[in-house]
C-alpha cells in the first residue's frame, strides 16, 4: 500500500510555503509538489491562492489523507477553543483573528488537520530527519521577518497556557545600543531588536547587503547569545538549532555569526553550567537546522502524520497513543 498522501502549509511572515508529500521515509520527507506564496496584507486572498493550489494539486496526485499547518502567531492552539486554529495578536498586518485553519478546512473538507506554531514545525522536521533527530530536549529558533522559538521538553512539543513566545522576551540592552526596536508590543525585545525588520531599521538597508564588517552584526550576535543564554538557563536543552535568514544574511556569512554568537554564549554563561556541550563541545551544540530551509516544511508533513494517526485511533475506538506533540495541536475530527 502507498503511503498517505499529505498536505503541508508553513505560513510565514513573508511567504506562505506549501508542499504535497509523504513522511514515512525514514531518511528524509518527500516532495511531490511545492509553491509559494506572498503572505501579504490579506488573508483571504493569500490562503484562497493556498487553497486553489492544494485543490489542484488533489486532483493531479489523488486524495489528501491530512493535511498540517505550522503558522507564524501567536496562534490559538487550544481545540475547545472557537479561535482555535486562528492567529491571534500578530503584529502582522491584516492578519490578525485570520482563520487560517477554518479556511482549509473549508477548502479540503472530511480530512484531519494539524496545527501548530511554525517553529514547532521545524522543531518536528529536524526531530525527525535533522540536528535534533534521537533529542527529546531541545529548542528551535528561527530569525527573519520575526524571531520565534519552540522545541521539546520529554519528547513532546512545548505548549502551555498558549505557546512559547520567546522571541519577545526582554533582554539586557548592551552598551552604546541605544535602538528602540521595531516590535508593535514590546518595542525593544529580542525580535524587535534583532529581526530583519530590525536590522532593515537600524541600517537603512536590508540585511542582505550589508558587508561583513558592519558593526550591527556584532550588536545582533551578542544580543542573540543572551537570548540563547536564557533559554539554557531556563529549558537546559541538549541542542539549539539556530535557523531563519539572518543567520546567513549579508557579507558576515553563516560561518561567522554562528563563531561570534557561539564565544559570546560561552563567555556569557560564564562556566556556571558545567558541562562539556558548553565549553569545547559548544560547536555541536548550537547548530544550523540539518533540513535548511526545508526544516519547517518538513515538520508540517509530520504534522499531517500526527493528526491522521489520531483520527485512526479515535475511529478503531483505541486508546490514543500521545505523540511528540502536544494534544491540543491535533484535530482528529474532520
Amino acid at each position: 500500500m502507498p503511503p498517505p498522501l499529505l498536505a503541508a502549509l508553513e505560513a510565514g511572515g513573508t511567504k506562505l510555503l506549501c508542499a504535497i508529500g509523504t513522511a514515512d521515509d525514514a531518511a528524509a520527507p518527500r516532495f511531490l509538489s511545492r509553491a509559494s506564496f506572498p503572505t501579504g496584507d490579506s488573508p483571504a486572498l493569500a490562503l484562497g491562492a493556498v487553497a486553489d493550489w492544494f485543490r489542484a494539486q488533489q486532483a493531479a496526485f489523488g486524495p489528501i489523507a491530512a493535511l498540517g499547518i505550522a503558522s507564524f502567531g501567536p496562534v490559538d492552539l487550544d481545540p475547545a477553543s472557537p479561535g482555535w486554529g486562528r492567529i491571534t495578536a500578530t503584529p502582522k498586518p491584516g492578519w490578525r483573528d485570520a482563520d487560517v485553519a477554518g479556511v482549509l478546512r473549508a477548502a479540503l473538507p472530511g480530512i484531519p488537520l494539524g496545527f501548530d506554531t511554525d517553529v514547532n514545525g521545524a522543531a518536528l522536521g529536524e526531530q525527525r530527519w535533522g540536528a535534533a533527530r534521537g533529542l527529546a530536549e531541545f529548542v528551535y529558533i528561527t530569525m527573519g521577518t520575526g524571531i520565534g522559538a519552540g522545541g521539546m521538553a520529554g519528547g513532546r512539543l512545548l505548549h502551555g497556557l498558549v505557546h512559547p513566545e520567546m522571541g519577545h522576551m526582554r533582554l539586557p540592552r548592551l552598551a552604546g545600543d541605544g535602538f528602540a526596536g521595531v516590535c508593535s508590543f514590546h518595542g525593544d525585545c529580542w525580535e524587535g531588536l534583532c529581526s530583519g525588520p530590525a536590522i532593515a531599521a537600524r541600517t537603512g538597508r536590508p540585511a542582505d547587503e550589508l558587508p561583513a564588517d558592519h558593526p550591527v552584526w556584532a550588536l545582533l550576535a551578542d544580543t542573540t547569545a543572551l537570548a540563547i543564554g536564557n533559554l539554557v538557563c531556563v529549558l537546559s536543552p541538549r541542542r539549539v538549532i539556530l535557523g531563519g535568514s539572518v543567520r546567513k544574511a549579508g557579507g558576515l556569512g553563516e560561518a561567522a555569526f554562528f563563531a561570534r554568537v557561539r564565544a559570546t554564549l560561552r563567555e556569557r554563561l560564564a562556566g556556571y553550567i558545567a558541562h562539556p556541550a558548553l565549553a569545547d563541545g559548544i560547536g555541536e551544540y548550537m547548530v544550523p537546522p540539518l533540513l535548511g530551509d526545508d526544516a519547517g516544511l518538513a515538520g508540517t508533513l509530520v504534522l499531517a502524520e500526527q493528526a491522521l494517526a489520531a483520527a485512526r485511533t479515535a475511529v478503531a475506538g483505541l486508546a490514543p497513543v500521545p505523540p511528540l506533540c502536544a494534544p491540543s495541536s491535533l484535530s482528529a475530527t474532520p
